[in-house]
């Protein structure tokens, strides 16, 4: 499991009862998390401080419990990044902070090719991994089916002072998008995806992983340049493994351009525990191989 040490505005405090009490900044949250199936907490006392709660209602979704004073939005920031938070209708808050384990990795394969990289970010969400790669001064093309998740994206670089770097963001159903972008013979040296399990487009068009996923990463193959650099496939959706990431990139990616590919668990360390928690799961290709 590949897990990051050093996000000091994000601690996990405490896990127990499928609930996870955290600290962002100066906020404390409580949310659900289904791993979490053991029923004794380490720090019960923590758990009456919390500044909001997300509970479940039993006919689907659920509603944020405020019960200190938290305001509409707020930063946090991870090494040289700072990132808008908010409370969503869906328990989150516009980051998963795992994913700096992948940004380190993006900027650093930027910054080693010494050389202008241009990247391709769908699924993008919140624009972390945009973020990070505008960083190093790469060329980002960020992709969403959300206007709101592209709108927040650019407060994230507007917080970052990223302004004058090149980036282009489309409100756009992925698959339709890639195939426009091979028919356009356009072309990138890193490209990353961060699919949901299920999800509608632009139009309205719906996306299954398990159905999807296959073809879409076929589909991106025809978009890597001459000397690509990395592919990044990352998944929360409990119905694939790794190994499955990992079967596709080498019947796709592995097959056109011969490299390196890898999974790994992401998850994060409670803090003054040994206990981990996992977040999710990634797969890579990479031209060639290097310490991660």
């Amino acid at each position: 499991m590949k897990i990051v040490n050093d996000f000091n505005d994000y601690q996990i405090l405490d896990m127990a009862n499928g609930l996870k009490l955290e600290q962002w900044g100066n906020i404390s949250l409580c949310r659900p998390d289904p791993q979490i199936i053991w029923k004794e907490a380490q720090q019960p006392a923590l758990w009456k401080e919390v500044d909001a709660k997300y509970n479940r209602s039993n006919t689907g979704g659920g509603a944020w419990e405020i019960k200190g004073s938290i305001p509409n939005n707020w930063l946090i920031s991870y090494r040289d990044m700072v990132f808008n938070l908010k409370l969503m209708g869906f328990k989150h808050t516009g980051l998963f902070p795992e994913q700096a384990y992948n940004w380190n990795l993006l900027r650093e394969k930027i910054k080693n090719e010494k050389r202008k990289i241009k990247v391709l970010n769908l699924f993008a969400y919140t624009g972390g991994a945009s973020v990070a790669a505008l960083m190093e001064h790469a060329e980002v093309v960020h992709v969403d089916a959300s206007r709101g998740m592209i709108d927040w994206a650019k407060e994230n670089i507007k917080s970052n002072h990223l302004e004058n770097e090149t980036i282009r963001f489309l409100v756009d159903d992925v698959v339709k998008f890639v195939r426009r972008e091979i028919r356009r013979g356009n072309k990138y040296d890193i490209i990353i995806m961060d699919p949901p399990s299920f999800g509608r487009g632009s139009k309205n068009e719906v996306w299954n992983i398990e159905r999807d996923l296959f073809d879409l990463v076929k589909d991106c193959t025809l978009l890597l340049s001459d000397q690509p650099v990395m592919f990044l496939i990352n998944s929360y959706s409990t119905g694939l493994s790794k190994t499955i990431l990992e079967n596709i990139l080498n019947i796709t990616v592995n097959k056109k351009y011969p490299g390196v590919v890898s999974s790994d668990e992401l998850g994060i360390k409670m803090k003054n525990s040994e206990l981990l928690l996992p977040c999710g799961i990634y797969a890579r290709w990479e031209n060639e191989k290097r310490p991660s």
